[in-house]
């Protein structure tokens, strides 16, 4: 009995490991270019994190004659806005706002890849530290970013073909 029981979990366990084979991730990525020229223009920071990770992307992928040169334009701005505020006059809740605006275009040929504005905002609420209001303004930055660094590679490999 007991035999037939392990035989049986063995089995359903083999059935779950080989059910993930062939298992691609959704942002694996197959493109292939190289930032040739770049600008960031607007809010420096959260410009400078959307280049990094293309960069960074552009560099992990695998090395190929047929690289596309990119250049790239991203103007940033950042709105934080007071949307709740207590009878006193002290603000309990921020809104932030973080639109970014993509240029890529061909590098040689000068073609236009892709232009769009990606916007994305949060509400987060204020703390009595001020430091822990600027450390959860920060972490609701850096979530808008990846949401937009992910809204972006979509359309990118939507966009670019080699």
């Amino acid at each position: 009995m007991k035999n037939n029981i392990l035989t049986f979990f063995l089995g359903i366990l083999l059935l779950f490991s080989n059910s993930c084979v062939g298992y691609k991730p959704i942002f694996k990525s197959d493109l292939n270019f190289e930032i040739a020229n770049y600008s960031i223009e607007g809010e420096k920071l959260p410009g400078n994190k959307i280049y990094s990770k293309l960069h960074n992307l552009s560099k992990s992928s695998k090395e190929n004659s047929n690289k596309r040169n990119l250049s790239i334009t991203i103007k940033t701005t950042k709105d934080k806005k007071a949307t709740i505020k207590e009878s006193s006059g002290k603000i309990s809740e921020y809104k932030i706002t973080l639109k970014i605006h993509v240029k890529i275009t061909d590098f040689i040929t000068g073609d236009k890849i892709l232009e769009q504005t990606f916007a994305s905002s949060t509400n987060y609420k204020s703390q009595s530290q001020y430091s822990d209001t600027i450390s959860l303004e920060n972490k609701s930055t850096n979530i808008l970013i990846n949401n937009i660094y992910q809204k972006l590679l979509i359309k990118l490999s939507e966009n670019i073909i080699i």
